[in-house]
């Protein structure tokens, strides 16, 4: 049964009406009894089934990923500071003399 939102015209009262389809539209405020507008509003969705953020990410298992992520960060790390003991990393090349870069 979808929600619908009424605003009056008169004293701006919003009024959250559940109807069904085949119900016609509210045309009076339950406050003040002007008359009333219907507002556009955004849909209250929740798609269910597999594939969807909600059921597939959204529930328990994140932090064992976070953990498993970080167990593999952290072991690319050492792997990367044990490469970089055993090898001299290269250095900068020296930049051209201010009269070089003049004549280019």
């Amino acid at each position: 049964m979808p929600l619908y939102e009424y605003r009056c015209t008169s004293c701006g009262e919003r009024t959250e009406v559940l109807q069904h389809l085949d119900e016609p539209p509210m045309t009076v405020c339950p406050r003040c009894g002007g008359p009333v507008q219907k507002m556009l509003s955004a849909p209250a969705l929740q798609f269910k089934g597999s594939g969807w953020y909600v059921t597939d990410y959204g529930r328990g298992g994140a932090a064992d990923r976070s953990k498993e992520l970080a167990a593999k960060n952290a072991s690319a790390k050492s792997s990367k500071s044990d490469a970089g003991s055993s090898s001299k990393s290269p250095e900068k090349p020296a930049s051209p003399p201010a009269e070089q870069k003049k004549a280019s």
